[in-house]
């Protein structure tokens, strides 16, 4: 039996409440059309990259892959079946979300089942951007937006928001066999994929996270400057999502970067804390405000 709208979206909703990610506090402060569709969202892409992780047989996780790429297919030519799906079906059509985003997210994740290292950083980067920065791209057509500028601030912060991931996950992705850190870095500071993988911490580590967390720093920079003043009040999600990422990223620098033996997690309260500290500076900021996600917002092509 397929579900209904009013299932779905508790389904897509209860999801993102259980997971307690980062995300999630990024959505609190947004009108309830766009919550809702974030939900939709966020399920979808979580959906997709727990193929990856939660499935041990490489070719199970294929199969459930093919699944989605059939299901964005009835996404956008219509008989959605999962009850993410039929949400997010709706979603795409209120917020004309590209189908050319979720199947690159699809593609990010069908990465991780054919490739656990990456020689360079441009090698990377493809990575980053398909399994991150095409989240950013889909929340932005839901947050709304007025110049070319901010798909660029998606784009960047979504590897910013993937590299911070990647150096606070290097325990687990070791574990699972997986080195997300360029191999030419590994070899810059002279430190070994058997190293990384038996988790030695010692100075020539700590030097390369420090060479990473500053190109994830640099990142996070790119996206701020991208950023246009007019598109600031409808961003303001992706704000919050950008300040508790940065804030994680400056918790891993303040262990001296031993992931390996220490928790890299912000507590719940501090990451509400810092959602609404963003969300209080732009209500306090002079000058004239829009609603969140209110008034006519022109779309630029795209």
């Amino acid at each position: 039996m397929i579900p209904g709208r009013s299932t779905s979206l508790e389904y897509c909703k209860g999801l993102a409440k259980r997971s307690r990610s980062n995300f999630y506090y990024s959505f609190l402060f947004l009108p309830k059309e766009q919550r809702e569709a974030i939900y939709s969202v966020y399920a979808f892409c979580r959906a997709v990259d727990d193929v990856a992780d939660q499935e041990p047989d490489r070719h199970r996780s294929a199969e459930r892959l093919g699944d989605w790429r059939e299901e964005v297919g009835r996404i956008f030519n219509g008989g959605p079946r999962h009850p993410i799906s039929i949400k997010l079906s709706e979603c795409v059509r209120r917020f004309s979300i590209p189908r050319e985003y979720l199947d690159a997210l699809i593609d990010g994740v069908e990465m991780d089942l054919h490739k656990t290292r990456y020689r360079t950083f441009e090698e990377l980067y493809t990575y980053c951007y398909h399994v991150a920065s095409v989240v950013g791209l889909m929340c932005i057509e839901v947050f709304g937006y007025q110049t070319p500028q901010a798909k660029v601030y998606a784009e960047k912060l979504g590897v910013a928001l993937q590299l911070t991931n990647i150096l606070r996950d290097l325990k687990t992705d070791a574990e699972r066999g997986r080195i997300y850190l360029p191999l030419e870095d590994l070899d810059r500071f002279g430190y070994s994929e058997q190293e990384l993988l038996r988790g030695q911490y010692d100075d020539r580590f700590i030097s390369l996270m420090a060479f990473e967390s500053q190109r994830a720093q640099g990142y996070y920079r790119m996206a701020s400057a991208a950023i246009a003043p007019e598109d600031r009040p409808n961003l303001i999600a992706a704000q919050i999502m950008g300040a508790i990422y940065h804030a994680l990223l400056g918790r891993i620098e303040g262990l001296h970067y031993d992931v390996f033996n220490r928790p890299v997690a912000l507590p719940r309260y501090r990451k509400f804390y810092i959602a609404l500290r963003v969300w209080k500076d732009y209500r306090l900021s002079p000058g004239p405000r829009r609603p969140l996600g209110k008034g006519p917002l022109r779309r630029v092509e795209r």
